[in-house]
């Protein structure tokens, strides 16, 4: 359905005492508002400002914001008149719009603008500009979804196939996707190629893969040296040339005008700006950062950076995409080193001026961090590893952007210069671990929550970084609360007292206070009326502990407060949606700790089964022993290919503790859930479909679009309807049939004296969509 909405602001007239609210209004405009009139007397809320009210002809107005009066309408098509007297840069009912003059050609270069549109209750995209009668037109459509950006996503293009490069291709192709790899030389693209099949053909020598997977994955990698060639039908190109600010607009602007209007452009800098490059092209809205961390083909993290003008919905592609692709995503502002590099390469740095003062030699550093950080290279050894170089280069633009603290030490500079790696040898002076170890721990921790205290990345996925991306045992955050909130709070004073280069001491008001740092286990993610919870402990493949338990109660808390919430997804970050219990905490525990954890576990799984909204489990990986528990506690289970079932637990000397053995076999019956039980064995998802443990398989890429359309169509219905039915469902699995009839009937007369009843049947009769307000 079409429907025109004529602003025409071109129809005021400018003189009189209209002049005053007309340039009220416009002025308004200026700052992004769109106001308008509303009479006191009988409360009409006019399409224009009006100086007497075109109802009741009284003059007692007052100005309102159109975006707090509500949706009115949904719409495919807006047209919009020019303001008189404006003809730049002026933010036009949703958004900035330049107007270029009346001879207008300014179609191609804003097609795909995108707008927020509170006024109509949807976000809405640019389409097209175009000229009438002497009166500019502005044509609109609903903004794309991030599950529609995701499905215009069959073709990726990776600019660059040195080892970045290269190994952010293969991470596509191993997906799945159709990949095309562009450098400048035929020699660049067929060394690329090698960088890939190399390992992978030694992974097949081992019998760790088929060669008929290898070849299917290289088949699906094209290799282009001419960039129009490559682009055709691309729904994401991601850049992944060296760090000059420079030759990547230049390329920006190349592929902006190669590029179909939809296509995501995309860059791997570790530094640059990614507001600065988008600049370059016609679509900020779709240029996002996508940060890969070495060896990319390997290493699972992966810094989703938000421009000013990325649109929400192309980062929540991205992120998706991520894990789509193996990856473990976090989403970062758009800062100086972004989140990882801006707490690590400065830790690098730390060491060089330690060595430069004369506190110790590299090999003690190198051991002294080796010791207190947990890790297998210490920083000398890891800038050998990557190059002296690249810390140089990264430190001096986190320099540029961030102050003196950030300034490279001589001695760096020097080596980098030199081009050759540190000499670690000589002996190792354990006396000097303690200065050593405090100093680190207070440039990275201080930095990290720096990070915070700007939103520039969360707690969580600050650690996540440190964790994922740098295989650190611990997160900057978890190092605190580990060490001590006052203790970490003086660390950090003392440093910042003694530091001679003037170290940005954080606020830190919680941790003076002794507070520990809030690090959830699992996040929230709401998207309108869906409620999304992931598991957040990749590292530990999701694995239940006591934290866990206590962050999804808080969180089940919540969402029983929130009428908003019509539907719930949970899923699991990284390989797996939850691996099982936590061993190492559940084996610390005597019989009478594991009976308060177990007990406590139970009552969370059944506040989850029992919570008033229906609840999907979308299961990306491996859902075994408590995982699986907690999945059966769900409403509807909906399986990625890739996921994994199991309950191994008679194979650590237990069983199934946490509700397994009551609802598997309610679920599937005795036999099938005495076989899983008693074999311990792990099942794929054919055979999960074929027992009713999971009421759908997807492929991965589709998993979580599934799970969001089910969510929606679910989210549409009357709320109350909803929540009763599915409480009426679970009375059938614990009461006999006529107990489960007298409940239904019960509850399904709650519904008839429903507002949502009126409205439903209403709507029926007149053949519209009802609006249900759960009332």
């Amino acid at each position: 359905m079409k429907i025109e909405l004529p602003v025409a602001l071109d129809f005021y007239p400018l003189e009189g005492d209209r002049q005053t609210r007309i340039n009220a209004f416009f002025e308004n405009l200026k700052r992004g508002r769109l106001t308008t009139t509303r009479c006191r007397r009988c409360q009409k809320v006019h399409w224009h400002p009006r100086v007497v009210c075109d109802g009741c002809t009284s003059d007692e107005l007052e100005w309102i914001d159109l975006p707090k009066f509500g949706r009115l309408a949904e719409f495919t098509a807006m047209t919009v008149g020019a303001p008189m007297g404006f003809e730049r840069d002026i933010p036009f009912v949703m958004g900035m719009v330049e107007f270029l003059g009346l001879d207008i050609k300014v179609a191609s270069r804003i097609d795909g603008v995108r707008f927020e549109d509170a006024f109509f209750g949807m976000d809405v995209e640019l389409k097209t500009v175009y000229l009438e009668d002497g009166r500019i037109f502005f044509r609109f459509k609903p903004r794309s979804t991030p599950d529609e950006i995701l499905a215009g996503i069959k073709k990726v293009v990776v600019i660059g196939a040195g080892n970045m490069g290269s190994g952010i291709a293969q991470s596509f192709a191993q997906a799945g996707y159709e990949v095309s790899l562009l450098d400048i030389e035929q020699r660049f693209v067929d060394a690329g190629f090698a960088r890939i099949r190399g390992p992978l053909e030694k992974r097949v020598a081992k019998g760790k893969m088929r060669k008929e997977d290898l070849d299917a994955l290289m088949a699906r990698i094209k290799g282009f040296t001419a960039m129009k060639d490559a682009v055709e039908g691309a729904g994401l190109v991601i850049e992944a040339v060296f760090e000059d600010l420079a030759v990547k607009n230049k390329l920006f602007a190349e592929l902006d005008a190669l590029c179909a209007p939809g296509t995501i452009l995309a860059s791997n800098t570790s530094s640059l700006s990614i507001t600065e490059m988008a600049k370059v092209t016609g679509r900020p809205e779709r240029f996002v950062g996508m940060h890969y961390f070495y060896p990319a083909a390997v290493n699972q993290l992966l810094e989703v950076v938000a421009g000013e003008r990325t649109a929400p919905e192309v980062v929540r592609a991205m992120l998706e995409l991520g894990r789509n692709t193996g990856k473990i995503p976090i989403e970062v502002a758009d800062a100086p080193g972004f989140a990882v590099n801006r707490f690590f390469v400065p830790w690098l740095n730390e060491a060089c001026r330690m060595v430069e003062e004369g506190l110790a030699n590299p090999i003690t550093v190198d051991e002294a961090a080796k010791d207190a950080f947990k890790i297998g290279m210490g920083p000398f050894e890891l800038m050998n590893a990557t190059g002296v170089p690249i810390a140089f280069h990264a430190e001096s633009s986190l320099a540029k952007g961030l102050g003196r603290f950030y300034e490279p030490a001589g001695l760096l500079k020097t080596q980098a210069g030199l081009n050759r790696p540190w000499e670690i040898k000589g002996e190792v002076d354990r006396s000097k671990f303690e200065p050593i170890r405090d100093r680190l721990f207070a440039v990275t921790w201080g930095i990290a929550v720096k990070l915070v205290e700007e939103k520039v990345s969360s707690i969580e996925d600050t650690d996540t970084g440190a964790t994922t991306g740098l295989r650190w045992r611990a997160g900057p955050f978890a190092m605190m609360n580990a060490f001590g909130a006052r203790k970490s709070a003086a660390l950090l004073q003392k440093f910042a007292k003694e530091s001679k280069h003037d170290f940005p001491l954080p606020a830190m008001k919680d941790l003076r206070a002794g507070k520990p740092w809030a690090a959830r286990t699992v996040k929230l993610v709401r998207d309108g009326p869906v409620a999304t919870l992931i598991m957040n402990r990749p590292d530990q493949m999701n694995a239940l502990s006591g934290a866990v338990f206590d962050d999804l109660d808080d969180l089940l808390s919540e969402l029983e407060k929130d009428s908003s919430t019509r539907a719930v997804i949970v899923t699991g970050e990284g390989r797996a949606f939850i691996a099982g219990a936590d061993i190492k905490e559940m084996a610390g525990k005597d019989p009478a700790q594991m009976r308060q954890f177990t007990a406590h576990g139970q009552k969370v799984l059944r506040r989850l089964e029992r919570l008033d909204k229906p609840v999907i489990a979308a299961l990306n990986g491996f859902a075994l022993g408590g995982g699986l528990e907690l999945a059966l506690a769900c409403d509807i289970r909906i399986a990625s290919e890739r996921a994994r079932f199991g309950l191994p637990e008679v194979k650590l000397g237990i069983f199934p503790g946490l509700g397994g053995t009551q609802r598997l076999t309610r679920l599937v019956g005795k036999g099938p859930a005495c076989e899983l039980v008693f074999c311990g064995d792990i099942i794929d998802p054919a055979t999960a479909l074929r027992l009713g443990l999971v009421d759908r398989v997807v492929c991965p890429d589709r998993l979580m679009p599934e799970a969001r359309e089910m969510a929606r169509r679910i989210s549409q219905n009357a709320p109350i309807a909803v929540s009763l039915a599915k409480s009426s469902i679970n009375k059938a699995l614990e009461t006999d049939l006529d107990a489960g009839l007298r409940y239904e009937l019960d509850t399904v007369m709650k519904c008839m004296a429903t507002r949502d009843k009126k409205e439903g049947m209403q709507a029926f009769i007149e053949k519209r969509r009802p609006e249900f307000l759960g009332e």
